[in-house]
């Protein structure tokens, strides 16, 4: 089954995580199918912290690919992100 999910990156107290689609039988930070996005909890108020390709991620929900938790509220995130701007 493919699951989408955070793969870990970034140096020791400083994490990056990548949004991946990956076989769910695959490591956390293995070899995964395709790169769908990025997180970075540490992002300074300058820099982007959080990017999603919707697109893909629409892709693979219609193949039947689950959605982490963590993941799914940082979609939700991103929406809400998307949609002020959108607004204006």
């Amino acid at each position: 089954m493919v699951v989408i999910r955070l793969a870990r990156g970034g140096a020791k107290k400083r994490p990056f995580y990548n949004i991946v689609a990956a076989d769910s039988r695959n490591r956390r930070d293995g070899r995964f199918i395709e790169r769908i996005g990025f997180y970075n909890p540490t992002a300074a108020a300058s820099e982007e912290a959080l990017r999603v390709a919707h697109d893909r991620l629409d892709y693979w929900k219609q193949q039947g690919a689950q959605l982490s938790p963590t993941v799914k509220r940082l979609v939700r995130q991103s929406v809400r992100q998307i949609a002020p701007a959108a607004a204006a």
